[in-house]
């Protein structure tokens, strides 16, 4: 298991972190939402929404951790053999 420790006040500040991430996330989708109307989707929503969020935040963590990949996977909490082949899916090197 890839999981990182964190102290009380770190995890205090991670959930009000997660909340605002899960805002941005709920306002992002409501205005995609609205801009779209009743368009269909080729694909489902969720997968788009993955699709688009994820090649970002794969970036900017291996950037934050200066491209070490032990240290990115473990703070995704991810094995680095899974953030590899993330990375290759999305073209990242």
């Amino acid at each position: 298991m890839n999981a990182v420790r964190l102290s009380a006040g770190e995890a205090a500040n991670e959930t009000s972190m997660q909340s605002a991430l899960s805002e941005c996330v709920s306002r992002t989708v409501r205005r995609y939402l609205a801009d779209i109307g009743d368009t269909e989707f080729g694909e489902g929503l969720h997968a788009l929404v993955i699709r688009e969020v994820e090649g970002p935040l794969l970036r900017e963590v291996l950037s934050f951790h200066e491209g070490n990949q032990s240290r990115a996977a473990a703070a995704l909490g991810i094995n680095r053999a899974t953030l590899r082949k993330k990375l290759a899916a999305h073209g990242i090197s």
